[in-house]
């Protein structure tokens, strides 16, 4: 039964979720935005170290560079001035240049 239920979706025949948290996991989602909260906060000054650093810049730029291309590829022509507007205001505030 359990196995037919999960080939429709993980759902019974009268629509309630049948899959449970395996034993043994106990955070939540609360405990993981909690954790990540107090890394950022234990972390901010080597974080906004790393995101000025030269190969932040770099790998950034790469990105940026490719994000833009594709968007560019899919919007009108008209949009490109646009679209390299919104990749040089992300660029400034990522890196050293």
């Amino acid at each position: 039964m359990l196995r037919s239920s999960l080939r429709r979706g993980g759902r019974t025949d009268w629509g309630r979720a049948t899959w449970r948290r395996p034993e043994g996991i106990s955070m939540g989602i609360d405990d993981l935005v909690n954790q990540g909260k107090d890394f950022l906060e234990q972390n901010k000054d080597k974080i906004a170290e790393a995101l000025g650093s030269e190969q932040a810049e770099n790998v950034s730029d790469g990105a940026l560079d490719a994000a833009a291309e594709f968007v560019k590829k899919v919007a009108p022509e008209s949009a490109h001035g646009t679209v390299d507007d919104v990749r040089d205001n992300i660029d400034k505030s990522i890196g050293t240049e």
